[in-house]
């Protein structure tokens, strides 16, 4: 239990100070409001229409997917840095299903029509 207590303060440091940081600087700093202050600011230029604009879908799920393969592809780097201190057919034989199994997620994404930019 003792070597959860350090855990605990830093959990509860982490959660404070920046409140503490917030509420202290509240009566230094200045305040002026008025209108402009509450239009959203676009480059300097007067908004025009809805600031909700509503996307489609699949913008969303296409971003997912890269973001997925992304940092599934990441964890090639170690395993090729570390390739020849290992026992090469293991180690090959664990990447080749670590490799399946994205190209299986692949064509799964292909076939569900998720890559297909609208």
């Amino acid at each position: 239990m003792e070597k959860y207590v350090d855990i605990l303060v830093f959990m509860i440091a982490g959660a404070f100070f920046p409140l503490l940081n917030v509420f202290l600087s509240m009566p230094l700093r200045r305040n002026y409001p008025g209108d402009e202050k509450q239009m959203a600011y676009e480059s300097g230029e007067i908004p025009v229409g809805d600031a909700r604009v509503q996307f489609h879908i699949s913008y969303y799920v296409f971003a997912l997917v890269f973001l997925v393969f992304d940092v599934e592809s990441l964890f090639l780097y170690p395993w090729a840095v570390v390739f020849r201190h290992l026992q090469p057919g293991l180690v090959l034989a664990e990447m080749a299903v670590f490799v399946l199994m994205l190209v299986v997620g692949l064509v799964y994404a292909w076939k569900k029509k998720v890559l297909t930019w609208v």
